[in-house]
Order: structure tokens, then C-alpha cells, then sequence
């Protein structure tokens, strides 16, 4: 599976490789950074491990890993992803998205996503796209829900945290026929 290079005047998103996640060793560090994620990449060493269990969901085809380069500050930035994706049923997530706190808040997530959403869509032709959110992290729920995302339910104490902590996860889906309205509606600057 070929990984593309997803990129526009703010951002280019490249593949996430072993060869340049390094990139992210600092940010990574950042408190608080993936507070509500089951994933660990505190050290450079669990940063390492991230970036190789993503790669192999790129050998199984079910992940596209990127790393977030912003043009504009001229910087890594993160790191994002299609996951789970099932090709029969043209479904994926987007998500494992983390981005340094320098970032957030500077419109650099909106052009992530369109550029992940236009792929995903226009591209890949898939059907649905998904994101999914721990029910208690407000601020990416708010983000999502910018993007004129549905929200189609709560999974209520689905996923494990590092801590042992049972979180809940908010549902979200954007369907294909949905993309051409919210493409000129919530990214028509783009």
C-alpha cells in the first residue's frame, strides 16, 4: 500500500516512517499531549514502539500513519492517521490525531482534515468516514463537531486507558453523500 503525500498551501502531510519520526521527539514530550488516548509516547523509546505499531497496520493495510509538517510555522507539528480501515466496506477513521500546543487553535487542524477528508472521499471513494473521541476530551469533541460531522453515539466505557481508567467514546461520521455540502459549506475558504 502506497502511502500518499497529502499537502496544501499550510500543511503537508507526509508518511510516518522510522526514518523521520524522530522529527516528533519534542512535541511528543508535551504534557498532556495525548491525555485521552490509550497510546504512550512520553519517551522517545514509546514513540518508537507508536510509530512501529502503526507501521504495522500499513503492512496489514488498515493504516495510513502521517506526519504533520506546518508550512507555516515551518515545523513538525504531530502526527495523524486513517485507521481501521475496511476496504470492502469503504469505511475509515480518522483519528490518532496529536498535535504540539503551539499548534492548536491555528486553524492547522481544519486543513489536516480537509485535505484527509477530500482523499478519503474523492480519491479513495470510500462511503464513511469516522471519527471517534473520549466522551470527556471537550476540546476535540469541539473541534470535530466544527467540521459538520453527525454525531451517532456514545460507546460507553469501550476502550482501556494506560491507567486502567474504562473511558467512553463519542461517535462521529461523516457519510459521502454528506462531503460535497460540508466541502462547501465548513471548507468553502479552501
Amino acid at each position: 500500500m502506497i502511502i500518499p503525500t497529502l499537502e496544501n498551501e499550510r500543511v503537508k502531510l507526509s508518511p510516518l516512517t522510522l526514518d523521520n519520526y524522530f522529527q516528533l521527539t519534542i512535541i511528543a514530550q508535551e504534557n498532556d499531549l495525548i491525555y485521552y488516548s490509550p497510546s504512550d509516547i512520553s519517551s522517545p523509546e514509546k514513540l518508537r514502539n507508536y510509530v512501529e505499531v502503526a507501521l504495522e497496520g500499513v503492512q496489514n493495510q488498515t493504516v495510513m500513519p502521517f506526519i504533520i509538517y506546518d508550512k507555516q510555522q515551518q515545523d513538525y507539528a504531530g502526527s495523524t492517521r486513517f485507521g481501521l480501515i475496511n476496504w470492502h466496506h469503504k469505511t475509515l477513521h480518522i483519528g490518532w490525531t496529536w498535535i504540539g500546543h503551539d499548534y492548536q487553535g491555528s486553524g492547522l487542524n481544519k486543513h489536516m482534515k480537509f485535505l484527509m477528508l477530500h482523499y478519503a472521499f474523492e480519491t479513495l471513494e470510500f462511503e464513511k468516514i469516522e471519527f471517534r473521541i473520549d466522551d470527556r476530551n471537550q476540546k476535540s469533541k469541539k473541534a470535530v463537531e466544527k467540521l459538520g460531522v453527525t454525531f451517532e453515539g456514545l460507546l460507553r466505557k469501550d476502550t482501556v486507558m494506560n491507567n486502567g481508567f474504562r473511558r467512553s467514546t463519542c461517535c462521529y461520521g461523516i457519510l459521502k453523500e454528506e462531503w460535497p455540502f460540508i466541502k462547501s459549506t465548513v471548507f468553502k475558504e479552501f
